[in-house]
């Protein structure tokens, strides 16, 4: 019997026979895991649109200021990667995803804090604390909730798990910044601070009433450079897929704008639907096929939908070419984790997740900065051609990949 059927007690015969049958527990396995994702990456993202403009238009500081703040949460979950997946195997995925939101409460009691205090100066300490806190909130969440979907349906889903709580993650997110600027226009950011300390309590509730996974593999948990040895080639194509995402969620609607192309936000939906769509409709193909093979495929497709950005003569294009970058790094991203999974020892999933979603935060927090140095010396143009390379060449970790050995984990 399967690890996926030991651990969600579906039946053997209805597993081989009834494919669909088979995705659909899968689905129902990992939904509410997916409700605790979107809902705790709700409140992370109400503060996202308005943040900037709360530290320089409410409390006067300047655009240093607001990038130290905004970054510090993406610092801190860089940071904390490799404890939470510590965490998350040695307590259980459940009690690091239960951590997790308590730590997101905290971040919302100290942003409800700096609106309460009268000093700039203490008001933005404070605020970089609550971000810092909220990045760790995230890794835990995030790296937890996939650990605990892969101990639920096994590393045979491996894909889907990755694919489908990463879509609830995303989605959460684009959800959460209207909201969170209709809360900031309502109330101010002390609204914003109010909802994101309560939420993440309220959502403990629905955590309690999912059950915790069952240890699946006993004996000591492996050392960090056994995983790393696993995860570092998965993770390098994984970073380098990743500046296309870095790519339009932060120079496309400038692009836009400086192009005189209508209307701004055009580019990221369709990147966004297209993405959606790919890992709903398609999340299943790496474990199908071999995470590998799905990479290198979409890694072209990606790389195709950002060339054809560079080489838009109008909006229409530029869109299409958006949602064709969207379309290729839904399934490179899970692809490539399910590289990293199948490779690494199974008593040390949690650890995996954590180090291999640390290339994500390396390739944001390091490569966009990078593409707006390139912007500022050779246009905003230039961006995307660059872009298009890098991503191009996560296919050589992908063919590196294929040549390699498996070490298959089931």
């Amino acid at each position: 019997m399967s690890e996926a059927a030991t651990a969600n007690s579906v039946p053997a015969p209805a597993s081989r026979t009834k494919p669909r049958s088979a995705s659909s527990s899968v689905m129902q396995s990992l939904l509410p895991i997916m409700a605790v994702v979107a809902i705790g990456f709700l409140v992370i993202g109400f503060a996202l649109p308005v943040l900037p403009l709360h530290v320089s238009q409410g409390l006067g500081f300047g655009a240093f200021t607001v990038g130290l703040v905004t970054g510090s949460q993406f610092a801190a979950a860089l940071v904390s990667r490799v404890w939470a997946g510590h965490f998350a195997d040695g307590k259980g995925p459940k009690n690091g995803v239960t951590v997790g939101l308590i730590a997101a409460a905290a971040g919302g009691a100290l942003y409800l804090l700096s609106v309460m205090v009268r000093s700039p100066s203490a008001s933005v300490s404070l605020l970089l604390a609550g971000r810092a806190v909220l990045g760790g909130a995230e890794s835990f969440i995030i790296t937890g909730a996939v650990s605990w979907g892969l101990a639920l349906v096994g590393a045979q889903g491996a894909g889907r798990v990755i694919a489908w709580v990463g879509t609830a993650m995303f989605g959460a997110l684009a959800i959460g910044a209207p909201i969170g600027t209709t809360l900031y226009n309502a109330a101010g950011f002390g609204g914003v601070a109010l909802a994101t300390a309560i939420i993440p309590l309220a959502t403990l509730l629905v955590v309690a009433r999912v059950p915790a996974a069952k240890p699946q593999h006993t004996g000591a948990k492996s050392g960090f450079a056994s995983v790393a040895k696993a995860v570092w080639l998965p993770g390098i194509g994984a970073a380098l897929s990743s500046i296309g995402f870095g790519a339009i969620l932060t120079f496309a609607s400038l692009l836009f704008v400086h192009r005189g192309w209508t209307p701004v936000w055009l580019a990221f939906t369709a990147y966004a639907l297209a993405l959606v769509a790919a890992r709903l409709g398609l999340g299943q193909l790496p474990d199908r096929i071999g995470g590998a093979r799905v990479a290198l495929v979409s890694a072209l497709v990606e790389a195709f939908g950002l060339a054809l950005i560079w080489l838009a003569p109008g909006a229409l294009t530029a869109a299409i070419g958006a949602a064709l970058t969207g379309f290729g790094y839904a399934l490179v991203y899970p692809a490539l984790g399910v590289e990293a999974v199948r490779r690494a020892p199974p008593q040390s999933r949690g650890l995996v997740m954590g180090m291999y979603t640390a290339f994500l935060d390396v390739a944001l927090g390091f490569g966009t900065p990078a593409l707006g140095l390139i912007a500022n010396s050779s246009g905003l143009g230039s961006v995307f051609l660059v872009s298009t390379f890098l991503v191009l060449a996560t296919t050589i970790s992908a063919v590196c990949l294929l040549a390699s050995p498996k070490r298959r984990t089931t």
